[in-house]
């Protein structure tokens, strides 16, 4: 019986999504980034020297289609990524209002997001007084910091100091449909973060906002403020199911790796493993050594994203792909006869956009082991989730059309 490995490289955008104008960082719209692309051309240009050095280096990516993918999105073609694919490749363009986390991941797994996110306003102050109080009052706190638009690690730099003295919660939000909650792991507690998000996320999740996530730091104001592994995101339940859950409900297990169970709300997980990108790939390899015939791994490799692409570090992502692309060299010769893994994205962050925020495009859709080659063309998201399910024999009711 066949396995699936649907694995998530978050961030990784290959640009020419249809709609980029209609989504905005700051005044800029989106059209024209490309994640991918930008990082390749800064790597040839030798802007992209930090840590490595040279053309971006992705055999593996390549020969499974990378760079064909980034061509058929956005005509974009770089010395170093072209190579003759030896699986099924093609790209995928989303269709939910959002370029966010939650709108990727639903509707790669076959349900399209059916409603508007809320956004809070670029303003000073970002969030309604009433939601302010809410969460000061919930905090047992004088009042909430930030209140803002904000990268994560310059606001922790900015309130940090005041947040360990008055005990006050850091709290900003992005482009994205986020509240976030950043405190100190020891000064105000892990738990008692987490259990505000908690508390709070049902609000926010009514008005519509996708996810309340924890910031947990580290630090002292005279060292400098470093964030933790353990953020927590307290995402809105999918308002349908969706692959996790006919995975499960046709007898099979879901074993999940990342992010994706706050994700999914632990909707149709059986098991979760957490940890740095570096551990999750353990994870991936042991799923890969041990998981039963007929079930789901689900991955997300979040730090593209969260360590690279939202600090506009263009050497640091190339480092990140480069890893990467030779650690899941290593782990695809251990594929069994029948197994197929799915290698994908869920928007793009280009690090030499202008902000700081998630850009819309086009992501790549990577397919080996199904034992053919070829181009799949430019597909839907919600292909990604109907495609596996039809791989494993398993009943879907999503929108998608599959291409396996």
């Amino acid at each position: 019986m066949a396995r699936a490995f649907l694995v998530v490289m978050d961030s990784v955008g290959i640009g020419g999504a249809p709609d980029a104008e209609r989504f905005y960082n700051g005044d800029l719209p989106d059209l024209g980034a490309n994640t991918l692309a930008h990082i390749a051309q800064a790597c040839a240009e030798g802007r992209a020297e930090e840590g490595r050095s040279g053309p971006l280096n992705l055999p593996n990516l390549n020969r499974l289609g990378l760079g064909s993918a980034m061509r058929l999105a956005s005509s974009v073609p770089f010395p170093g990524l072209d190579a003759t694919p030896e699986g099924l490749w093609g790209c995928a363009a989303e269709v939910s209002p959002g370029k966010d986390t939650p709108s990727g991941h639903w509707e790669l797994a076959g349900l399209p997001v059916p409603w508007n996110w809320h956004f809070f306003p670029d303003t000073d102050p970002a969030f309604p007084e009433d939601l302010s109080d809410f969460v000061a009052q919930a905090a047992d706190a004088p009042g909430i910091l930030g209140n803002c638009h904000a990268s994560g690690t310059d606001i922790i730099a900015r309130h940090g100091a005041e947040h360990m003295q008055t005990g006050a919660p850091i709290c900003y939000t992005s482009a994205d449909s986020v509240f976030q909650i950043a405190a100190h792991e020891e000064t105000f507690g892990l738990e008692r973060l987490l259990d505000l998000c908690r508390v709070v996320a049902p609000r926010l999740h009514e008005m519509k906002v996708g996810r309340v996530i924890a910031r947990p730091f580290v630090g002292k104001p005279e060292t400098g403020f470093t964030r933790t592994t353990n953020r927590r995101d307290f995402a809105i339940a999918p308002p349908a199911k969706l692959l996790t859950n006919w995975v499960q409900e046709a007898g099979r297990k879901v074993h999940a790796i990342g992010k994706i169970g706050d994700i999914f709300t632990m909707s149709g997980i059986d098991t979760l493993k957490k940890g740095s990108d570096a551990d999750l790939m353990g994870h991936l390899a042991e799923a890969i050594d041990t998981a039963e015939e007929g079930n789901l791994t689900f991955a997300n490799f979040v730090e593209f994203d969260s360590l690279y692409g939202h600090r506009r570090d263009i050497s640091g992502y190339a480092r990140a792909l480069e890893w990467f692309d030779g650690e899941i060299g290593k782990l695809l010769p251990g594929l069994r006869d029948g197994d197929v893994m799915v290698l994908t994205a869920d928007h793009g962050n280009d690090p030499s956009w202008p902000g700081t925020d998630h850009t819309r495009e086009q992501v790549p859709v990577l397919v080996a082991g199904s034992g053919q080659a070829g181009s799949i063309g430019a597909r839907a998201f919600a292909d990604v989730g109907v495609s596996v399910a039809s791989h494993l024999g398993v009943s879907s009711d999503g929108p998608g059309r599959s291409f396996l």
